[in-house]
């Protein structure tokens, strides 16, 4: 009898072990970790670093809705696999689901960090993350959530006027036609506000491209 329960035993453990693995650390679906997440919140490169090898799992995090611009946070998150139809953006639509913060701390430094204003989302055409509220200029972080652009150089502020005439047409919801892109990139150079820390970056230099 107990060769059986040993036999048993193989199989399930045989089973486990082939279990399918997700992202560049093979996590596995319902899989709990840990993350550190930067204070550069929507520049290049913010990507959430898998703890304790503090390096990207290539996965994205979602619904950590109470993050904000200017701090630095370890938070518990499940990986939640995806086993849908295939992604029209050809990613695998797997990611990692937010589940509580462990530690939050105010970002004292003043590194500079770069913003993409030029954006796609496929399907569709590339669009410019920019808009204006009344004298202010409002960048998209994403679909939910944006934050303040601010300047005090005066060309900086001459830029960002040149691409808010742009995109104020392109912004349209009627069915105007909409002029091409010009540019193929825009890159902003920025720091914390600290006079709007968490609700702005302070604009040093932008950087744009023509196609």
């Amino acid at each position: 009898m107990k060769y059986m329960y040993v036999f048993v035993f193989l199989i399930i453990f045989s089973a486990c072990s082939k279990e399918e693995g997700y992202g560049r650390f093979n996590l596995k679906d319902g899989q709990e970790v840990e993350l550190s997440v930067g204070h550069r919140y929507g520049a290049i490169g913010d990507e959430p670093l898998l703890l304790p090898q503090n390096e990207s799992p290539h996965l994205p995090l979602s619904a950590f809705d109470m993050r904000e611009a200017g701090y630095q946070y370890k938070v518990k998150a499940r990986l939640v696999a995806y086993h849908g139809p295939p992604i029209m953006d050809g990613g695998s639509g797997h990611s990692l689901q937010f589940l509580e913060v462990i530690s939050k701390k105010k970002y004292e430094g003043n590194e500079t960090f770069d913003l993409s204003l030029v954006r796609s989302i496929v399907p569709g055409p590339e669009f410019i993350a920019l808009r204006k509220d009344g004298d202010k200029y409002i960048y998209f972080i994403d679909s939910k959530n944006e934050i303040q652009l601010t300047f005090t150089d005066q060309e900086v502020g001459g830029k960002l006027a040149e691409i808010w005439k742009f995109n104020e047409k392109n912004l349209s919801y009627d069915n105007s036609p909409r002029e091409e892109l010009k540019w193929k990139s825009i890159k902003a150079t920025v720091t914390h506000d600290a006079s709007n820390f968490g609700k702005a970056y302070l604009v040093s230099n932008i950087e744009m491209k023509e196609k």
